[in-house]
C-alpha cells in the first residue's frame, strides 16, 4: 500500500491538500469523491512529502477506539443522546486527533447526516468496519450492541498487538545494548589499551591487529559509518515499501524459523476476528473480505483474502479457497465449513478467533523463551570476541616474559 499526496477542492470551495494510504491512484480519487471533494492533483508521496508520525498523542491505537465505544455505549444505555454523547467526548478524550474528529463527526450529524456516515468522512481516524457496524447498528436499531461488538475487536486487537510487540521488543533492547557495548569499547576501552600493545614491541595476534583497525577506522571516519547506517535503514525502508519488498518481506515473516508461526496464527486470529464482526453487522461476503483484506499486515496474506473474494464472487463458498492452499492453518477452512452449513459462519468465526488469540499468546511466549538464550549467546560472543582482543597480547607478554 503506497501514500499518496492530494489537493482538492471542497464543497464550500477551499482548497484542501492531505495524504492518503491506497493501493493506486484510482482509489485515492474514489476515497476523495466519496468525502464530497472534488479531486485537483494527486500524486505518489515522496521520502519529503509522507506524513511522519512519532506517536506522541498523534495516533489513533485500537485501545483509543475501544475506550470511545464503550463510552458511547454507557452513554446510550444511560439514555443520553448522540449528540450530547459525542460533545462530552470530545471535551473529555485525551487524544487531539481523535477529539477533533469527534468533534466533526458532531458537526456533521448536526447537518442531517447519520452517526455513520458522519464517521466515514474520518477515514483516517474510523476504520471502514467501524463504520459499518454503525451503520448496521443504525439501521437495525442497535446502536449499543454495534458498539459494543466494536470495543471487544479493538480491545482484542490492541491485545495482539501487545503480544506481538513484546515478542520483537527483548531482541531489539538487547540488540541496541550489544551495539552501544561494542561502540563504547571500541571508542573508549581498546584505545586506552593501544599504547600498551605498540610498546610491546611484539606482533599483535590478528584479532587484535582486526579490533584496533576498527576502532581506528570508527573514531577517524565515524562519519562514514553513520552515513552508511542511515543509507541502508533508508534504503531497507524504500524498498519495503515497494510491491517486491512487501512480497520478501512478507514470506519472510512467514517462512522464518521461530517467528514464522506467530505470523501464521496472528493472521488466521486477524482474519477470523474481522470477519466475524463484519458478517455479524450484515456485510455483503465479498465487501467483508475487501475490508478484511485491507487491515491484513501481511502482504501475502492481504492478496491472498483478495483472491478468495474473487473466488467468492464467482459463486463459491468461503471455505473452499481457505482449503485449497497451506496460506491460513486447515482449521480455519474446517471452521468456515462447518459454520456454512450450518448457517453459523459468525459464531464459528467468532470461535476461532478466541481460539487463535490463544495460540498467538502461546506462540508468543514459546518465542519469547527460544530469543532469549539466542540473544544472549549472540551478545556474549560480540563481547567475547572483544575481550580476546585485549586479553590475547597481555596472555602473549606473559608467556614471553616465563620463557625468559
Amino acid at each position: 500500500m503506497a501514500e499518496f499526496i492530494y489537493r482538492a477542492i471542497g464543497q464550500d470551495g477551499k482548497e484542501k491538500k492531505g495524504n492518503i494510504k491506497a493501493e493506486s491512484v484510482e482509489e485515492v480519487y474514489e476515497i476523495i469523491r466519496r468525502d464530497r471533494l472534488t479531486p485537483v492533483e494527486v500524486k505518489k508521496a515522496g521520502l519529503l512529502d509522507k506524513d511522519i508520525n512519532i506517536g506522541i498523542g498523534g495516533g489513533i491505537k485500537p485501545r483509543d477506539l475501544s475506550v470511545f465505544c464503550r463510552q458511547i455505549v454507557s452513554m446510550l444505555q444511560a439514555g443520553v443522546t448522540i449528540m450530547d454523547s459525542l460533545a462530552m467526548l470530545e471535551e473529555q478524550t485525551e487524544n487531539k486527533k481523535l477529539a477533533s474528529a469527534i468533534g466533526g463527526a458532531k458537526a456533521e450529524i448536526g447537518k442531517g447526516e447519520t452517526l455513520g456516515s458522519a464517521l466515514a468522512k474520518f477515514p483516517d481516524v474510523f476504520p471502514d468496519v467501524m463504520v459499518e457496524m454503525v451503520n448496521a447498528g443504525e439501521a437495525s436499531g442497535k446502536l449499543d450492541v454495534a458498539f459494543t461488538r466494536m470495543s471487544t475487536y479493538f480491545e482484542k486487537s490492541a491485545k495482539m498487538r501487545a503480544i506481538v510487540k513484546k515478542a520483537a521488543t527483548y531482541p531489539i533492547m538487547v540488540a541496541v545494548v550489544a551495539i552501544v557495548v561494542v561502540i563504547v569499547m571500541l571508542v573508549k576501552v581498546i584505545p586506552s589499551y593501544q599504547s600498551m600493545f605498540e610498546d610491546m614491541g611484539t606482533e599483535l595476534p590478528k584479532i587484535t591487529q582486526a579490533v584496533v583497525a576498527m576502532s581506528d577506522f570508527l573514531i577517524a571516519r565515524w562519519y562514514i559509518v553513520v552515513a552508511v547506517i542511515v543509507a541502508v535503514v533508508v534504503g531497507i525502508k524504500m524498498y519495503a515499501s515497494s510491491q517486491g519488498g512487501q512480497i520478501v518481506f512478507a514470506r519472510l515473516a512467514r517462512t522464518m524459523p521461530i517467528f514464522g508461526i506467530l505470523t501464521i496464527k496472528n493472521a488466521a486470529s486477524s482474519f477470523a476476528r474481522m470477519m466475524s464482526t463484519l458478517i455479524y453487522s450484515g456485510l455483503g461476503m465479498t465487501d467483508a473480505l475487501t475490508i478484511t483484506a485491507g487491515t491484513m499486515t501481511n502482504y501475502l496474506y492481504k492478496k491472498k483474502v483478495m483472491d478468495i473474494k474473487d473466488e467468492v464472487m464467482k459463486g463459491v463458498t468461503l471455505s473452499e479457497p481457505l482449503l485449497s492452499d497451506d496460506m491460513f492453518p486447515p482449521m480455519v477452512g474446517h471452521m468456515a465449513k462447518i459454520g456454512e452449513e450450518t448457517g453459523q459462519l459468525e459464531e464459528m468465526l467468532s470461535r476461532l478467533a478466541d481460539y487463535y488469540d490463544e495460540e498467538v499468546e502461546m506462540a508468543t511466549q514459546t518465542v519469547v523463551a527460544a530469543v532469549e538464550p539466542l540473544v544472549i549467546l549472540v551478545l556474549a560472543g560480540v563481547v567475547g570476541v572483544l575481550i580476546a582482543a585485549i586479553m590475547s597480547p597481555m596472555f602473549a607478554m606473559y608467556q614471553n616474559m616465563d620463557n625468559l
